[in-house]
């Protein structure tokens, strides 16, 4: 990482000192999201910041150092437990989720200190009470519930069918015996997560709802009174396209009431309630920028090159998943409709198709915003070989750091 403090005022500006394309993440937007969520949830919520969404330690320092004890990790690989202990997390307030845990991995999240699992079945709780036993440790395990349903009925489903993730909750009050019994373990808590981005917020309240409620039939089944209750996430964020982060303005009265119902002594930390976030924190602080470097035309279509293609942003869409991409418009600039790709030599390099742009040429560059979530690390990057674009982190104007991931092979 090299110190690389100056003041910038363009997209252009950018891209002539750091090269094309790069990512440009702003710390006070994402420090901004944070304090604005928080707003939205009920008093003494802690915010797990899911580093799937964006793993760049220095972008979780600052959500970190934004939300103090109330703000947490939550974190699926050793890649993204380093980067939680760069960005100065304590191992205590770090969650390590996934199905597909293995020993090694478990044996290194206790090793550094990490003692708090959402365990998704009974060979995952044993695997980790194994390696906490041979560790002379015990790990706090919070259940990962499949609830047998759902409040909302738009957005990414994640509960409420089968599934690699969570114990379906209907097999819990048989399992509990043979789960409280799992040596190295202590059953602590529950972790339900079965919406993300929620078209709207009348979706998510509803999706709250019934995670809380199911969250209380469990108890209720098998016994387990959580210290800890995750409820999840599934805020909203605009993505690759011009757009405002949602406000929830009803949401804190709606978790206080079906709380209150449900879990009467959460008030008092009894259970400590929890909300995930990855998208919605840091979605709007970042932006692609990128250069044109061919314009053509095809049997009646223009095709716009950028140096950025799946290499760079939402690998996704190589799999037949197209992005949602657009560009910042002036409105004073003419207005055409073109495909966006990439430079990579496939068919799949694409990243919006009948998009509308200026009169675009090459050497011209394009920002494409909202890109600080599912950004660069949900991408393909090692795809032919391509370095990874430049990270440059900001505040305001300021340009603090640059940087760039490199690849290396190492041979065992």
């Amino acid at each position: 990482m090299n110190d690389a403090t100056d003041i910038v005022k363009s997209d252009a500006e950018l891209a002539a000192r750091y090269g094309s394309p790069l990512y440009v993440y702003d710390l006070e937007r994402a420090v901004a999201a944070h304090q604005e969520l928080r707003a939205s949830l009920p008093e003494g919520t802690v915010v797990y910041f899911s580093f799937k969404a964006n793993p760049h330690p220095e972008i979780a320092e600052a959500l970190r150092e934004s939300g103090g004890s109330s703000c947490k990790a939550e974190i699926s690989s050793t890649g993204e437990l380093a980067a939680a202990l760069l960005a100065g997390f304590s191992p205590l307030d770090i969650l390590y989720t996934g199905p597909g845990k293995t020993t090694e991995e478990v044996e290194a999240a206790l090793e550094a200190g990490v003692r708090r699992f959402s365990v998704e079945s009974v060979n995952d709780l044993r695997r980790i009470g194994q390696a906490a036993w041979e560790q002379d440790t015990v790990a706090d395990c919070l259940l990962r519930v499949n609830s047998t349903a759902s409040g909302a009925t738009t957005s990414i489903r994640m509960t409420g069918a089968p599934s690699q993730f969570g114990f379906d909750s209907e097999t819990l009050p048989e399992l509990m015996p043979e789960l409280r019994s799992v040596r190295g373990t202590r059953l602590s808590g529950m972790h339900l997560f079965s919406l993300s981005n929620a078209k709207d917020e009348e979706s998510l309240i509803a999706e709250f709802k019934h995670t809380i409620i199911a969250a209380a039939e469990v108890r209720d089944s098998t016994g387990l009174e959580p210290e800890l209750l995750d409820i999840g996430g599934g805020f909203a964020s605009p993505y690759l396209a011009p757009g405002e982060r949602p406000v929830y303005g009803g949401l804190r009265a709606a978790l206080e009431e079906v709380l209150d119902s449900h879990f009467p002594g959460w008030r008092n930390g009894s259970p400590q309630v929890a909300c995930e976030s990855g998208r919605y924190l840091v979605g709007d602080c970042g932006r692609l920028v990128c250069t044109v470097t061919n314009v053509k035309e095809s049997r009646g279509g223009r095709f716009v090159i950028l140096d950025a293609g799946i290499n760079t942003l939402g690998g996704m869409s190589g799999l037949g998943r197209l992005l949602p991409v657009s560009i910042g418009l002036d409105s004073s600039e003419p207005v055409e409709r073109a495909n966006l790709v990439g430079p990579l030599c496939t068919p799949g390099d694409i990243l919006g198709r009948n998009v509308s742009v200026p009169d675009l040429r090459p050497g011209d560059v394009v920002t494409i915003p909202n890109a600080g979530a599912y950004g660069m690390t949900a991408s393909l990057l090692m795809f032919l070989g391509r370095p990874a674009p430049t990270e440059i982190i900001m505040r305001g104007d300021e340009v603090v750091s640059s940087s760039r991931i490199l690849f290396a092979r190492v041979y065992a």
